[in-house]
């Protein structure tokens, strides 16, 4: 038996886990999303020209004229100024003196600070040769997540959800305090390095703890509001920056609050479910027993003793091997293919997530209304989402809006340079983001479920360290420019939705917990074996349909209903293979 057996008697979805979930691990979702994009803003590139000390009398737009060339397209340079005498054409206005040469900038350059007060760009003049700074910056902060994901799969397997948050929340708050201090652009990037060592791991022990907690039922429930949150802090981060405008201030303003996330630490309760996978039964008892306290569910005082022997077999399974592996999910085929194709779907997930989010200030126009819109258009998809979720399953939902987010990138190769193609091309912008951020929700949820319970952490931490591949990428993809960016990350989406179609499905549907159940769940060579193993009959009958292909069923459905028209009698001779497959129309298979 596991959590999801004991849940009912405890409470699947009551008053513990509500206060949980909006006290504790919704808020300690923000930390994630701010830090994973406030560099964005720390790192803008104003508009910017050559600074010229000889015309600083003079109006802006003057001066410009009188020492910048125009670009290729039309616009005046940014890094190019003409070399003439400046001082004669400061004592002597009117007198004409040749234009010169185009040279690089000799004095520096003059920054547009009406949106900005103050960027690492502006301060360390990050531009022209130095403009690929900023993109080598955002490629250090994903190597850091690369890194500090795959660290995190072991620390959250090996000591817990609850010491794996509090451990990466002491880094990532320490560093990001930091950063407000630095003087030179290296320190600056070493202890923005130091974040991204958290960033996107830190994520993942509210959104475990969070689906180990509910019953079966209630895991999209959650899911929803865990990425609910998350938009909300996008959006929050925009509005921040709105007001803040300076890099060092928003480094403060995005970490100093976190440190008052501490005080969880007698509040965040670790896993049962990982706990009972570990045999660390009395730890267990104490939280399902203030579970059930604080949820109004009576349970006598030898509930747990009485519940504990059925419990047994599974710890016998895991017993004589506590410590797991990436190995372990490569060692059996059923789990290394589920591995694997999870694996390139989360790499094409988070390379398209986070490639369109730092795309948002390169639509043009306001760059602070563009990312909180980038956040915004995020939070009506879940309305859409939620039903579909619960009506067609995880596969379905995930395979859809990747196919959607898809398409609507690639299409935006066929926009014209015209008022009418920058409005598609925004449309088509907000719909792909709106694809890929559905299939970001359903992701995580989808494979949590996949992955058994003694290697879920490492599991989806692998699965993620790939992803983090994407984001070191991304940036050098979007350095480029023009629509190549949209048309790769689309692709991306569409061969992600395919590959998506070859898992199965696992709504309403008991977690594995070993190795074992893992091997057996979606393998229609063990279904008998599966069903035996696992308690509850209609998730048996669930599963084994998962398995295959839904015209099948429908065939043996019609196949079944032909039995009936035929008599009694054939029925009678075959209701053991229809109460087995769970195809009698009308009737609740007979136990």
């Amino acid at each position: 038996m596991d959590l999801d057996n004991l849940l009912p008697d405890v409470g699947e979805y009551g008053t513990y886990q509500k206060r949980l979930l909006w006290f504790v691990l919704l808020p300690c979702v923000l930390p994630c999303g701010f830090h994973a994009y406030n560099q964005l803003f720390m790192a803008a590139s104003p508009q910017h020209w050559c600074y010229v000390p000889e015309l600083k009398h003079l109006d802006i737009k003057e001066a410009k004229q009188l020492s910048i060339p125009k670009s290729n397209n039309g616009k005046l340079s940014q890094c190019l100024m003409y070399d003439r005498n400046y001082t004669a054409i400061a004592s002597f206005p009117n007198e004409s003196v040749p234009l010169g040469k185009a040279v690089p900038c000799k004095y520096g350059w003059t920054f547009d600070h009406s949106e900005y007060k103050e960027t690492i760009v502006t301060e360390w003049n990050l531009v022209c040769n130095k403009d690929f700074y900023p993109t080598g910056a955002l490629v250090l902060l994903a190597i850091g997540g690369l890194i500090g994901n795959y660290i995190f799969g072991y620390i959250q397997d090996g000591l817990g959800r609850k010491p794996a948050f509090f451990i990466y929340l002491f880094i990532e708050t320490v560093f990001g305090i930091g950063t407000a201090f630095m003087n030179s652009f290296w320190s600056w990037v070493l202890f923005r390095f130091g974040v991204g060592f958290t960033v996107p791991a830190i994520l993942a022990t509210p959104y475990v703890l969070s689906i180990e907690l509910v019953g079966p039922e209630y895991r999209t429930t959650v899911t929803i509001l865990i990425n609910i949150a998350y938009s909300i802090a996008l959006t929050l981060l925009a509005c921040i920056v709105y007001l803040v405008r300076d890099w060092r201030l928003l480094a403060l303003y995005t970490s100093v609050p976190f440190a008052f996330f501490f005080f969880y630490l007698r509040d965040m309760p670790e896993s049962p479910r990982w706990l009972l996978a570990r045999g660390s039964y009395a730890k267990a008892e104490k939280i399902l027993n203030k579970m059930a306290k604080v949820n109004n569910k009576p349970i006598p005082p030898d509930w747990f003793s009485r519940k504990k022997g059925e419990c047994d077999k599974i710890i016998h399974d895991v017993e004589d091997k506590k410590h797991y592996g990436v190995t372990d999910l490569f060692r059996t085929p059923n789990l290394r293919k589920k591995t694997l194709i999870i694996t390139f779907i989360w790499f094409t997930n988070t390379s398209v997530y986070v490639g369109l989010s730092y795309y948002a200030p390169l639509l043009g126009g306001n760059e602070f209304l563009n990312f909180f819109l980038a956040g915004a258009v995020e939070l009506p998809t879940y309305l859409i989402l939620w039903p579909a979720m619960e009506h067609w399953g995880r596969r379905c939902a995930l395979s859809s809006s990747m196919i959607f987010g898809g398409l609507s990138c690639v299409l935006t190769i066929f926009n014209q340079e015209n008022e009418f193609g920058t409005w598609l091309g925004l449309v088509l912008y907000c719909c792909g983001k709106m694809g890929i951020s559905c299939s970001y929700v359903v992701l995580p949820l989808f494979a949590s479920e996949l992955y058994p319970t003694v290697v879920r952490g490492l599991g989806m931490s692998t699965s993620a360290v790939v992803g983090m591949l994407g984001p070191i990428f991304i940036p050098l993809l979007n350095y480029m420019g023009g629509e190549l960016p949209l048309l790769v990350m689309g692709v991306l989406l569409l061969l992600g939705g395919i590959a998506t179609l070859f898992l199965p499905e696992t709504h309403h549907l008991h977690l594995p917990q070993t190795i074992e159940d893992a091997e057996n769940f979606g393998n229609s060579k063990s279904k008998t074996s599966t069903s035996t193993k696992w308690n509850s009959e209609r998730n048996d009958r669930q599963q084994i349909l998962s398995s295959v292909p839904s015209w099948r069923y429908k065939y043996k459905l019609r196949q079944s209903r032909d039995y009936f028209r035929e008599g009694r009698k054939k029925i009678a001779s075959n209701r053991g293979l229809l109460r087995n497959v769970g195809l009698r129309r009308g009737k609740k298979p007979r136990t």
